[in-house]
């Protein structure tokens, strides 16, 4: 490990000295792209990050959000639920460990955003995953994909966290690095609610969890640098290994400690292990440590100072803990079978580690922590195509379309993962998003509670198209999603993932993508409240597409909501206005060409409210967004075997849009949507639902009709080609 000459002459005339090997390492890996965030900081400031409901915003391990007040069947503008009821929010990236180790990567990528909800005193509710691969027709697109939903199973299903959202998406841009997005909800009250901000001096640092190994050495500056062609025979070192079952133990030990008031602050062993931890936990609180290296329980012998200091093994926690309370987390510790270790203590000097007897690393925390400069960077605005459509055969495009790996069903995915765990999940994965039960208020039934529902994804096709408007159509089809499981967005985490920022095509793609996910979340009134950005995806295949996955939760009265089939009774409706081109879209993707990006609302936020609303009138039978694929697959998803449809379009162009902000709902009662959507938005009449389980669809005089079978084999490519 070895700083660059301009960081080391900084750290140098900072430190009066030369830094020693610890310090350098040490150096090497905070001031990472992948932990300082040196090209995309500057762009950050976007994002609006307030709200009334905000209670921890950007830069602890997750955020933490109050729920807003349930009144009656409506929630009240602007008020809390309880003072005591929050929910938190995290996202994380473990990309180029996928790459390297599919299972392990994603493995260690979930048990890292459930630690980080450890240390604000949650308890996991739900997992999200946003996986990107290269083409499926692809042997090792597929050998990554099986490998990572493998190893999300696994951890999840160890842990008994519900993995019950999420998205998976095909692109030609991650062949040479796939991209694994996992976020984590959790509860927490505010009684039990603790931050990474150390609270005083003389108070002890104590690691739990388990012993530190040599695996994950240089993980964080392993994720600051493009793959190499032999990452995945050189790069296996700095790939953690997970133990979920130590991971469940943590969970239920941090659980015991909080129980009896125990942890004044915390931070997981993620980036830059034991020194990322514990250096960031002090200076948040700007304060110093010094860390005895020798007394961390370890696993492997002949451990050095910087490898005890920067190993990135798992299952691990750092706490802070009063000094006459060590020995009751140690009893904790023990009884959960866990290791613990008083590693040292809380001062107000320099952070400061010995090793041997000998002084390691001494420096400024806040320095360390807080001080890597920013990079100054080129940016080339994206251009942006022109129409472009090609002559194709309307039949061969629908099925081409709905049988794409992008659009077709994801079972195959989410059957592997255990997502009734826990009793919370009202809403399974396979809808527009989950719906989680959060907590009883009161009375009996499903209408007596408060749903969280869930949604997290992206488009990679949007955001190759337009990077900015593509960004904005995320943002606002993740809240689409909500709305139409009758949920309003409440806050958002974001995923920031990006190409080489040093070549300035790409720069300027991820700056237009931070751009436009900020600018809707400001429309939608929800605060982006925390978040991830991983920059050096690319490989000698080229660099990603500009990737701004996005994870967003909202509330509704109760936990009933609308399925996304057909009921066959009802009147179908098209809300939301079409944005009149195909730009980005799986069409274009299937049959070539190229147009502009559709056109957005001008009025978001009324549109998301409007939705969320027709989707808790007691008419409404079915709700389900319009999104990848456009009217087209949004349609085959809705129909079953004993439900189809009968519906019209004007053009090729209507069927295949995909203009987010937009939902098919069937009602029996119709004029009471037109009557909510009544100077918001268009409401278009599609037809009438069946009961014949076939879905016939008329464009512009040309039929299309497939059964309910038919439509399924269509969907069922990814389940087919893998079981």
């Amino acid at each position: 490990m070895s700083l660059p000459d301009a960081d080391h002459d900084l750290v140098a005339a900072e430190l009066g000295r030369e830094p020693t090997p610890a310090e350098t390492a040490l150096f090497e890996n905070l001031w990472s792209e992948h932990c300082a965030y040196r090209s995309s900081r500057p762009l950050l400031s976007a994002f609006d990050s307030d709200g009334e409901q905000v209670v921890v915003g950007p830069g602890d391990d997750a955020a933490v959000v109050a729920l807003p007040a349930i009144d009656g069947d409506r929630e009240s503008d602007g008020a809390r639920a309880s003072d005591e009821t929050y929910v938190t929010l995290g996202i994380e990236s473990h990309n180029h460990p996928s790459y390297v180790d599919p299972f392990d990567g994603a493995a260690t990528g979930v048990g890292g955003i459930v630690r980080d909800t450890l240390s604000m005193g949650a308890y996991p509710i739900a997992l999200a995953d946003s996986l990107y691969f290269g083409p499926f027709d692809r042997e090792h697109s597929r050998y990554l994909f099986e490998g990572v939903v493998e190893g999300i199973s696994h951890y999840g299903n160890c842990i008994g966290v519900p993995t019950v959202a999420g998205s998976v998406d095909f692109h030609e841009g991650y062949a040479g690095n796939p991209l694994v997005n996992v976020a984590c909800v959790g509860l927490v009250t505010a009684d039990r609610l603790v931050t990474a901000e150390a609270q005083g001096a003389g108070n002890k640092l104590v690691l739990v969890g388990n012993a530190t190994g040599r695996d994950g050495l240089g993980g964080a500056s392993f994720a600051s640098e493009d793959l190499a062609e032999d990452a995945e025979t050189e790069d296996r070192p700095a790939v953690q290994v997970g133990d979920p079952y130590a991971e469940k133990l943590l969970i239920e030990a941090n659980e015991a400690l909080l129980d009896e008031g125990l942890i004044l602050a915390a931070r997981d062993l993620g980036a830059a292990g034991l020194g990322g931890a514990s250096s960031e936990l002090v200076a948040k609180g700007g304060l110093g440590a010094r860390i005895e290296l020798d007394r961390v329980h370890q696993r492997e012998p002949n451990m050095n100072a910087v490898e005890i200091l920067l190993a990135e093994s798992q299952e691990r926690m750092c706490y802070e803990v009063r000094p006459g309370d060590v020995d009751r987390v140690a009893e904790i510790a023990e009884r959960f079978d866990l290791g613990c270790s008083v590693v040292g203590e809380v001062t107000e000097g320099n952070y400061v580690c010995t090793f041997d007897g000998e002084t390691v690393v001494d420096v400024p925390p806040e320095f360390l922590a807080d001080g890597a400069p920013t990079n100054d960077l080129d940016a080339v605005e994206p251009g942006r195509p022109d129409r472009d459509l090609p002559d194709v055969d309307l039949a061969e495009a629908f099925e081409a379309v709905v049988g794409s790996p992008n659009a077709a069903s994801k079972r195959w995915v989410y059957r592997q993962y255990d997502h009734e765990v826990g009793l919370r999940t009202a809403v399974p994965p396979g809808d527009d998003a989950a719906v989680m039960a959060v907590r009883e208020a009161g009375g009996e039934g499903r209408g007596s509670g408060i749903g969280l529902a869930i949604t997290s994804g992206s488009n990679p096709d949007w955001t190759s198209a337009d990077p900015y408007e593509g960004a904005r159509a995320v943002a606002l089809e993740n809240a689409t999603n909500l709305a139409a499981k009758g949920a309003t967005p409440l806050a958002a985490v974001d995923c920031l993932n990006g190409g080489n920022p040093e070549k300035p095509e790409v720069y300027g793609a991820f700056e237009a993508i931070v751009d436009g996910l900020a600018d809707m979340c400001r429309s939608l009134e929800t605060p982006v409240v925390g978040g991830n950005v991983s920059l050096y995806n690319d490989s000698a295949s080229g660099p990603i597409p500009p990737t701004p996955t996005l994870a967003m939760v909202g509330t509704k009265a109760g936990y009933d909501a609308p399925p996304a089939a057909l009921s066959g009774e009802g009147t179908l409706l098209l809300v939301g206005g079409a944005g009149g081109a195909l730009g980005g879209s799986e069409y274009l993707a299937q049959v070539g060409g190229s147009d502009r990006f559709p056109t957005l609302p001008e009025n978001p936020g009324e549109v998301v409210a409007a939705l969320a609303d027709a989707a808790n009138q007691d008419a409404t039978l079915a709700v389900h967004d319009v999104s990848r694929g456009g009217l087209a697959v949004t349609l085959a998803e809705m129909v079953t075997e004993a439900a189809g449809a009968t519906v019209e379009t004007e053009d090729a162009v209507a069927l295949f849009d995909e203009t987010p902000g937009r939902a098919v709902i069937e009602t029996t009662d119709p004029d009471a949507v037109r009557e909510r959507f009544d100077g918001i938005a268009p409401v278009v009449a599609l037809g009438e639902a069946t009961a014949t389980g076939t879905l016939t669809i008329d464009v512009a005089g040309e039929t299309l009709s497939y059964d309910a079978e038919a439509v399924a084999d269509l969907r069922s490519v990814i389940s087919r080609e893998l079981e």
